[in-house]
């Protein structure tokens, strides 16, 4: 049995590139040189310096269509006095580009001549030598650098470097970059899934990374977690490849070997970079060439990825890397770290009230959805404890400010019909201005989204508070804690209910079985309105909440409810019927609640609540709440 593995270090971000890059530079494969079409050179680097071989132009040309002249026949020309002009002895008529003759040195507009009957032309101003005549030369000179070393080649350049006469140039040739997903867990067989298994994703990012960077992906089939056949892997790259990253086994389990068999096949440089998510990263050089070990969970493997893997790809390729723009940004909620690691925190971002709002995402290394769904990064240093609400912090942007513009904040509570929304105000929005028009959903609950809201930090807060004295939903909560400044958009009637596995096998009716020593229950979070509905039913029949089994475990949405019962980790959880439906769950009806939508009146009338209100009440709405089951139309307001 091989001993496990321990992190050696736990080293600062910029030192641990530092130190790799440096070592790498000592020891950088031999990355060749090829002579490629120039109209083929976008995205490639110039390997060496590209001369002009001929100017441009290579003859004096018209800038101007209209006619060549002798200037020195023109200079008594006046509105008085015009002076005519003979075709063919004192011009010539010329088209824009064209070369210009002996003994003609100057260019007439055509708008500035008045033809005659016979052929001839009259002008009433004089023409300057060389007037709208571009000289030999004028954009390039043969001999001219058009582009230096290790440039990176543009669209815009390859007109250049054509115009200058050369239709070939060098260039590095592209970094081939090694990529080994690792794990008897990890199929790259997309059909179907079993039990236990993971579909191989971070593979292809990575491959579509690189070839976005201007690389070559050389991508295998998951190795398994075998010491002989990854070190076969390992070495096969290592000889085909420029750079090999080992995705999973990075890690100190009994089954990770990627640090060990680097630093048996060649130099473990660092194991252990302290950042997070990410800080089981390996970085080391077999047969001089760089091997990055990255972890196995999306979320880490895409920040080292951006962070270590990416600057070795460039320096390599000989680029330097683009600085992301960056703005500040109020935090919606709290952001609370360890000490112990610089930590990276994904959000939505949204424009209310003229701020910027930046909105946590899931934090968790395997949440792959927070990738898609981040606007901004924000990075909490080493030593720090994170971020209070409310405060305000540098967020680097990986979407376009024109679209966070474009945004329509929600921040409440969860329901499926959010993503259906969202997708029809992009759609019609799109459609009708030619840019969509975005809705952005943070799931906090009820209260959580009507607090946001009073801090200006939302657009809109989805709610389905029930009043227990009144039975009534919403309109308390909003007069209480939001005032007359704020008013209630009806959305939809939606279905509540208990969700059990398909056939009920525990034969679960009602909250009153939640006690039962044979019932595991899977909760929502505090302050939720599903939340405050399930207390209020669990006070009705006068039960206790310590005596449930699985009450303290809380889920921020309805299908992460559904799915933790699906799994079989819980026996019951309170949600909406299309969760139940969508996870093929049985359902025990509680009722119907309103589910609506509060909003500041003064944003009433703009044009993101305007594409809301569209969406809300559009046929297309009522068709997919129709095919979700469980909901109705409320009257609008």
């Amino acid at each position: 049995m091989m001993d496990r593995n321990i992190y050696l270090s736990n080293t600062d971000l910029e030192e641990a590139v530092g130190i790799y890059l440096e070592k790498m530079a000592r020891s950088s494969p031999d990355i060749g040189v090829e002579e490629i079409d120039t109209c083929d050179a976008a995205g490639r680097v110039t390997a060496r310096p590209i001369f002009a071989s001929i100017s441009s132009p290579n003859h004096n040309a018209a800038a101007m269509d209209g006619i060549m002249v002798i200037s020195a026949a023109t200079y008594m020309a006046t509105e008085a006095a015009p002076v005519i002009l003979r075709k063919g002895t004192d011009f010539a008529y010329i088209n824009t580009g064209h070369m210009i003759l002996e003994p003609y040195d100057a260019v007439i507009m055509i708008e500035d001549i008045v033809d005659l009957p016979d052929g001839s032309v009259r002008i009433q101003a004089p023409a300057s030598p060389w007037q709208h005549i571009r000289p030999i030369g004028e954009d390039i000179i043969a001999g001219e650098m058009i582009l230096p070393e290790n440039h990176l080649v543009r669209p815009m350049d390859i007109g250049a470097v054509l115009s200058g006469g050369r239709p070939k140039i060098h260039v590095y040739e592209k970094i081939r970059v090694g990529i080994i997903p690792t794990g008897n867990e990890i199929t790259d067989h997309y059909g179907s899934l079993d039990k236990g298994k993971i579909f191989d994703t971070n593979s292809w990012t990575f491959k579509a990374i690189v070839e976005q960077m201007g690389g070559m992906a050389v991508r295998t089939s998951p190795v398994p977690d075998d010491h002989g056949m990854l070190k076969t892997a390992i070495l096969d790259m290592v000889r085909d490849c420029h750079v090999v990253v080992i995705n999973a086994g990075s890690s100190a389990g009994s089954k990770d070997y990627t640090a060990g068999l680097i630093r048996d096949l060649g130099e473990l440089v660092l194991h252990g970079v302290a950042i997070k998510p990410g800080k089981p990263t390996v970085l080391g050089f077999i047969a001089g060439k760089p091997v990055v070990g990255v972890p196995g969970y999306p979320g880490s493997a895409y920040l080292v990825f951006e962070e270590i893997v990416g600057p070795v790809i460039r320096q390599l390729q000989h680029i330097k890397a683009e600085k992301a723009p960056m703005a500040e940004a109020v935090v919606s909620r709290r952001i609370v770290s360890s000490l112990k690691y610089r930590e990276y925190v994904r959000v939505t971002l949204g424009r209310v009230d003229g701020k910027l709002i930046a909105t946590p995402l899931a934090r968790g290394a395997g949440i792959t959805m927070s990738l898609v769904r981040a606007d901004g990064l924000i990075v909490i240093p080493m030593n720090s404890e994170g971020f209070e609400a409310g405060g305000i912090v540098p967020v680097e942007l990986e979407t376009d400010i024109e679209t966070i513009d474009n945004t329509l904040v929600s921040i409440g509570s969860h329901d499926i019909i959010m993503d259906v929304l969202a997708n029809l105000m992009a759609k019609n929005a799109g459609a009708a201005i030619g840019r969509p028009m975005r809705l952005s959903s943070a799931h906090v609950g009820s209260m959580g989204g009507i607090m946001a809201l009073k801090r200006g930090e939302a657009h809109i807060a989805p709610i389905h508070l029930l009043d227990e004295e009144t039975g009534e939903y919403n309109e308390s909560y909003v007069k209480k804690y939001l005032g007359d400044d704020f008013t209630l958009i009806k959305g939809v009637r939606r279905e509540q209910g208990i969700m059990t596995l398909k056939g009920n096998p525990k034969g679960i009716h009602s909250v009153a079985d939640f006690v039962r020593s044979d019932v595991i229950f899977v909760n929502r979070q505090k302050g939720s309105g599903t939340r405050i509905l399930t207390d209020h039913l669990l006070r009705m029949e006068g039960i206790e909440n310590n005596g449930i089994k699985g009450y303290d475990r809380e889920m921020t949405t309805h299908m992460a409810v559904a799915a933790a019962v699906e799994s079989g980790t819980a026996d019951a959880g309170v949600g909406v019927y299309s969760a139940a439906a969508a996870m093929d769950l049985d359902f025990i009806s509680i009722g119907f609640e309103a589910y609506d939508f509060a909003v500041a009146k003064k944003n009433l009338g703009t044009g993101l609540l305007n594409s809301f209100l569209e969406a809300l009440h559009s046929p297309e709405f009522r068709i997919a709440l129709d095919d979700l089951g469980g909901y109705g139309v409320q009257d609008s307001n």
